[in-house]
């Protein structure tokens, strides 16, 4: 069973709409913030449990409007997100965007596993101004939210040797939400920005995961678009590396990664562009040519399509955020 319900603790109030047409099945759950009370909750997970009711499905099917982390210290079962089977993992996290459907693909082998799971509403990373974060999809700390592909579900993985901290790290919000003592709100918010930044570095870090593991041809096409992404690098340039033709590469890739090459390419050079912003007062012109962009407004055209504001203005919600 699930330890510490939210409901027991009274921190937040989260309520189930009813789906608005026949065609939605699932309920969508919405998170209304409390007086007084920080806007983020915690929920130790075991077994097949999860925060939220959902009687009367047996895959606990159900939505959110607001976003979730879950992160599991022991593996097992599986889960659907995004219309797709996810088996768990020990280590694994995984984030799950506003609307998106979960559901338990393997009750009987998740009841094995172990977890937490938090969820917030974007805006409470802006406290000092809850109008500034107009879109969830353009906070500095938010994007690995966006999914693979933008399909608004990713799963990360923490490699053993931070696994420990993880946890404490949860634990350490867990019990600041709990005890709910003097500075609580401002000790909620640091703990949750630096969990925040934990799943940014390993989504940085998601092409080394993928070189680790056996798979020769995709540490190839890695090395190859670590190598040359700041060149004009291309598709077919890749395949040529790797002896296959583009369509092929780009199936297998697929299959094995949720990506294809480009957005590989795109995404390590957008990896390296908000590093470059984040870090360095280099004009957005100068970075557009560092990432492998010809034209800057093509690179500014492509980062507000994935981050939904211009590089400027992400620089600068990075900076007010860090005030």
């Amino acid at each position: 069973m699930m330890q510490g319900s939210l409901a027991d603790r009274d921190l937040t109030s989260i309520t189930r709409r009813r789906p608005r047409r026949p065609a939605e099945r699932a309920p969508v759950y919405t998170y209304t913030r409390l007086p007084g009370r920080p806007a983020v909750s915690v929920a130790r997970l075991v077994g097949s449990d999860w925060p939220v009711g959902v009687a009367g499905r047996e895959d606990h099917a159900h939505a959110h409007d607001f976003l979730v982390l879950a992160y599991f210290d022991r593996g097992g079962g599986a889960l659907r997100l995004d219309g797709r089977a996810w088996p768990v993992r020990t280590g694994d996290v995984f984030l799950i965007a506003p609307g998106e459907v979960v559901a338990v693909a393997d009750p009987a082998g998740l009841a094995g596993a172990r977890g937490w799971v938090v969820f917030f509403p974007a805006e409470v990373l802006e406290p000092r101004d809850p109008g500034a974060l107009l879109s969830w999809r353009s906070h500095p700390l938010l994007f690995p939210f966006l999914g693979r592909a933008g399909g608004g579900v990713e799963r990360l993985h923490v490699p053993a040797r931070e696994r420990r901290q993880w946890s404490r790290r949860l634990q350490a919000l867990d019990g600041e939400l709990s005890e709910l003592r003097e500075g609580h709100a401002d000790a909620v918010l640091a703990h949750l920005t630096l969990l925040l930044v934990g799943v940014s570095r390993l989504a940085a870090e998601i092409g080394a995961e993928l070189r680790l593991r056996d798979e020769p041809l995709l540490a190839t096409v890695f090395e190859v678009i670590e190598a040359r992404y700041p060149e004009p690098l291309s598709l077919a340039a890749v395949a040529a590396a790797v002896n296959l033709t583009p369509g092929h590469l780009t199936t297998v890739v697929r299959r094995k990664t949720g990506r294809t090459v480009n957005e590989w390419i795109a995404e390590r050079r957008l990896s390296e562009a908000r590093r470059l912003l984040s870090q360095t007062d280099l004009t957005v012109d100068a970075i557009a040519r560092r990432v492998g962009y010809r034209h800057p407004s093509y690179f500014i055209k492509q980062f507000k399509h994935a981050h939904t504001v211009t590089p400027l203005a992400w620089r600068d919600q990075g900076q007010r955020g860090a005030l």
